[in-house]
């Protein structure tokens, strides 16, 4: 019998499903969901035409510790980065593709307004 998973981990995950189907909403469409590698993970991979958009999404039911948008720290960006490129050199389809990193931001509760960040940090 598979254990129940954590409360947070379920959030997340619906945070995610959230974030996703706005995005889809908004014409992107969906290239790959949780991109787990040796150097880190990426919640959703979107397309936009000729664009790859990698995105983190952040939940947070409460701003006792910051913003949903606020924890996305310079060292997860540096993850978030390395994956994306894990990413596009294993998939040589993408190669002639722009990429760009965004945030998704849902705070307090789900029903709360999402806050989009896009182009949210840049490679160095």
């Amino acid at each position: 019998m598979e254990k129940p998973k954590p409360l947070t981990q379920q959030q997340g995950q619906q945070a995610e499903q959230i974030a996703c189907d706005y995005l889809q909403a908004q014409g992107l469409t969906l290239v790959c969901r949780n991109f787990n590698c040796k150097v880190g993970e990426i919640d959703l991979i979107m397309q936009q035409q000729d664009m790859l958009i990698f995105v983190e999404v952040r939940y947070r039911r409460h701003q006792q510790f910051g913003s949903a948008s606020a924890s996305v720290t310079s060292a997860k960006q540096r993850k978030i980065i390395r994956a994306a490129q894990f990413f596009l050199m294993t998939r040589p389809q993408y190669a002639q593709f722009g990429a760009r990193f965004d945030v998704i931001a849902i705070d307090k509760t789900l029903s709360a307004p999402i806050q989009w960040i896009p182009a949210a940090f840049l490679t160095y």
